[in-house]
């Protein structure tokens, strides 16, 4: 029996719902997903295996003109993903009739085929679905459009369906009982920084790093000992909050999704450094783990 594997690549604007889709399609919550731009900063792989197939989702910060660094590291991992890709998969919000011309020429130009997510069409009357569909194959000419809702699962099997059309012959790239790419202590740090997200406002969410320092697994719990870094001692004194109750907050609300993710008892010690101007610093976002060109 033939074997078919590939790189399915997902690109789009910010708030798209490209990680709520990923998450879908994998059947695992491996993408952070909130309602801030610039949620995603890391090239992220979801991978499914079947007997006959092995389907590697990439998922991928949205698109965005940087204006430091860590965001021009974040767009480096979106240029990876043209090197790659065996299928593109576009996602669009439904209401936003605007894609930038030159990323659908770049697209169209690797000659790989395309399948365009129209998302979130529970937000939006039928008639007006029916007409942006059709705006839609005049300017992306080569591409399969499928109008979707990640968030309600709606036309999710007609994706894979056209997916696993699509995807080339070949042996699979990974171990077939491999989830992803990345390591556990990643999305534990993915976890509590997307809690810091949900929970502080302008820009102290942007300005943090989590790394995850020590994970220990003992008799009866996992201790976990994490580092959250800032840029400003003004941050860090935010981040912590009165007599500490802010941190208190994101520690209980982070422990409780990292033990339904690891399914164990969990000890959770978060603190907060000052790590000046970090987005900045080639040398430091080396040491978080961003590419740097």
């Amino acid at each position: 029996m033939t074997h078919k594997a590939g790189f399915v690549n997902i690109i789009g604007k910010p708030n798209a719902g490209k990680s709520t889709l990923m998450n879908t399609l994998v059947g695992e919550r491996l993408a952070i997903v909130t309602q801030k731009a610039q949620t995603t900063r890391h090239r992220i792989l979801g991978i499914v295996n079947t007997e006959e197939q092995q389907i590697i989702y990439s998922d991928t910060p949205g698109i965005f003109d940087p204006a430091y660094k860590l965001q021009e590291s974040m767009m480096n991992s979106i240029q990876s993903a043209f090197q790659d890709a065996d299928v593109f998969l576009v996602i669009q919000e439904v209401r936003d009739k605007n894609l930038d011309e030159e990323l659908i020429k770049k697209i169209e130009e690797t000659k790989k085929p395309v399948i365009l997510v129209l998302n979130k069409i529970d937000l939006e009357k039928q008639e007006e679905v029916l007409n942006n569909i059709e705006l839609w194959k005049t300017k992306f000419s080569n591409a399969e459009i499928i109008p979707a809702s990640a968030l309600h699962h709606f036309n999710i099997e007609s994706i894979n369906n056209k997916i696993k059309e699509l995807l080339p012959e070949s042996p699979a790239y990974y171990d077939k009982d491999s989830l992803t790419d990345r390591p556990l202590r990643f999305f534990i740090s993915e976890i509590i920084r997307e809690k810091i997200l949900l929970q502080y406002r302008k820009e102290i969410p942007y300005s943090v790093e989590v790394v995850i320092e020590e994970y220990k697994e003992m008799a009866d719990l996992v201790r976990i000992r994490a580092t959250i870094y800032v840029e400003r001692e003004s941050q860090r004194k935010i981040l912590i909050g009165k007599d500490g109750n802010a941190i208190k907050g994101l520690g209980i609300d982070a422990r409780k999704d990292i033990e339904k993710f690891i399914d164990q008892k969990i000890f959770l010690d978060l603190s907060v450094k000052v790590s000046k101007d970090w987005r900045d610093d080639d040398n430091k976002l080396k040491r978080f783990g961003y590419p740097i060109a």
